[in-house]
């Protein structure tokens, strides 16, 4: 018997397409790359990562990035000119980043790189290092302590250089083998702390050796770059939000 035509004609059901198994698989290569890529930052910048609210945005925005990615990239198949379109813009990307890890000793890379990233030291005459204030007002920089990374934020009302805790066991001080009988007075106010001798103590180019210090009892945020390190330098100045050290 002939089947019916038309409107009544029956319909073979719909078969669902199988996943999509390259968007996960692009997914999790993508979030382990950027999970790769934090933890390096914050290794090289300890302390950008202050509050757990911080945390949580870097994980949020982690998340989205590799969503994002893997529905670029998997969501569903392209045809050869979109192909070739998307392989030439990230091959654009990739021309632009090499240029400017090209530049990045050129004097505008710097003075960008100062203005982008509060903390970082820009030099920007010879024997001259430029420190723009981060949104709070504050100078922070990261230096070199017995060649680990060390956020500091620069306090004249401190008369030592102060490490935390955290960042002075990050730099191989055995802390449990101190004996805190020093005060220091900060803008923070006073405080307890043991005394010690750096190695070394670098800011950028600036670097000094058998730097005195005084590590604190308390957890701090951070660390202080006092008057014991800003002394040793020919000159420093506060001009609107920048801060110049000269040496």
């Amino acid at each position: 018997m002939q089947q019916p035509s038309g409107p009544w004609q029956s319909r073979r059901p719909q078969v669902p397409e199988p996943p999509n198994r390259n968007r996960v698989i692009v997914f999790v290569v993508t979030l382990v790359a950027i999970g790769v890529l934090v933890w390096f930052l914050f290794r090289e910048f300890p302390g950008a990562l202050q509050t757990q609210a911080d945390m949580a945005w870097t994980a949020y925005l982690a998340v989205f990035a590799a969503l994002i990615a893997s529905g670029f990239v998997a969501s569903r198949r392209i045809s050869g000119t979109q192909a070739l379109t998307n392989i030439a813009m990230w091959l654009g990307i990739v021309v632009l980043l090499g240029g400017a890890y090209m530049m990045k000793e050129s004097d505008v890379f710097r003075r960008v790189q100062g203005m982008l990233m509060p903390g970082t030291a820009v030099e920007t005459a010879s024997h001259e290092l430029t420190i723009n204030a981060d949104d709070n007002g504050e100078f922070v920089v990261f230096g070199k302590v017995n060649g680990a990374t060390v956020r500091f934020a620069v306090d004249t009302g401190a008369s030592d250089v102060v490490l935390s805790p955290d960042d002075a066991r990050r730099a191989g001080i055995d802390i449990s083998a101190l004996t805190y009988s020093g005060r220091y007075e900060s803008a923070n106010g006073i405080g307890h702390g043991a005394f010690v001798t750096l190695d070394t103590l670098a800011i950028g180019p600036i670097r000094y050796v058998q730097v005195p210090a005084s590590v604190t009892r308390r957890n701090m945020h951070g660390s202080l770059l006092g008057m014991a390190f800003l002394r040793r330098l020919k000159s420093f100045e506060f001009a609107g939000n920048k801060l110049i050290l000269r040496w």
